[in-house]
């Protein structure tokens, strides 16, 4: 998970701290579960450490603590904003970041009941967030692009998930129609690139944070739209559409079969937690299958 022999364990954290931040080690440290790339731990009752675990390099940390500062003063949702950094040792070979905790419960953990409410704070978020980001910011890596350039991804999943009642077909036709609308062609603007489940939390069912911006980048806002279908209730999607307004046809067809492929994703992961992967999510796969049937109905 890290580098061989190393457990990420309360001990460790709190070992770090003390050699890097000795001012923070006496604050209660907790483990937080679930995490993929990352694993967090509760420090206290306002911050967090988020210690790199399944990715390979600290490209996303280092992301984060560059530009989650700029972004959160202008967000109407809370954001982990770093303030601290942790930097590798012999004790832990990789990047550590302090940061804010956001309150709230994961949603793949938790539910929307307020169904209309949360469209419109999605909605409110991601047209604060989409704003044209400067030259500097990070493009898209492996991620971000034209959903014609994800086709490879996407079949991956389209084979390994187990479909049920819902037809191979279906999902395809989905997928073609966003493949063939046309490009982004505005301004290079913020993009989270990873909204599902787990990378929201909510309370009082409704959307009351956003976490995990390891993958953010500046590119086509489809990628975000996506969650129109993964994370607000069936009906959702319209009202979110109509609050955001600026998401014009081919947006909405580039988002819809993102959706499609996030769906997959949601599935295939819930599939892999059965079998015990380090952060698998065996909760995943019924949420994955909820959203996939909101992308075909359209709803």
């Amino acid at each position: 998970m890290t580098e061989p022999g190393t457990e990420i364990s309360e001990d460790l954290v709190r070992d770090l701290l003390r050699d890097q931040h000795p001012d923070l080690a006496a604050l209660p440290v907790r483990e937080v579960a679930g995490g993929w790339g990352n694993q967090m731990w509760r420090l206290g009752d306002e911050l967090a450490v988020r210690m790199q675990r399944m990715d390979t390099g600290p490209e996303a940390q280092l992301k984060e603590r560059r530009w989650l500062p700029v972004l959160a003063s202008r967000l109407p949702l809370p954001i982990p904003v770093p303030v601290r950094e942790g930097v590798p040792s012999a004790r832990f070979p990789k990047v550590w970041t302090v940061m804010t905790w956001v309150e709230g419960t994961p949603l793949d953990h938790g539910s929307i009941t307020r169904g209309d409410h949360a469209a419109d704070v999605l909605a409110a978020f991601l047209g604060a967030l989409h704003v044209e980001a400067p030259a500097e910011a990070p493009g898209a890596s492996d991620r971000g692009g034209h959903p014609g350039e994800c086709t490879e991804g996407f079949e991956h999943f389209l084979r390994a998930v187990d479909l049920g009642h819902v037809a191979e077909d279906d999902v395809r036709a989905v997928w073609d129609d966003a493949v063939a609308a046309p490009g982004w062609e505005g301004p290079r603007v913020w993009v989270h690139g990873d909204l599902h489940p787990a990378n929201v939390v909510v309370a009082e069912g409704t959307l009351a944070g956003v976490v995990d911006f390891g993958d953010v980048f500046a590119g086509d806002p489809a990628w975000d739209l996506a969650a129109a279908w993964v994370l607000l209730p069936a009906g959702g999607a319209p009202r979110f559409f109509d609050g955001y307004g600026r998401a014009d046809e081919a947006a909405v067809r580039r988002a819809r079969g993102l959706a499609a492929m996030k769906s997959l994703f949601l599935m295939l992961m819930g599939q892999n937690g059965d079998r015990g992967l380090p952060g698998g999510k065996p909760g995943w796969g019924p949420a994955g299958r909820s959203a996939l049937d909101r992308v075909l109905k359209g709803l």
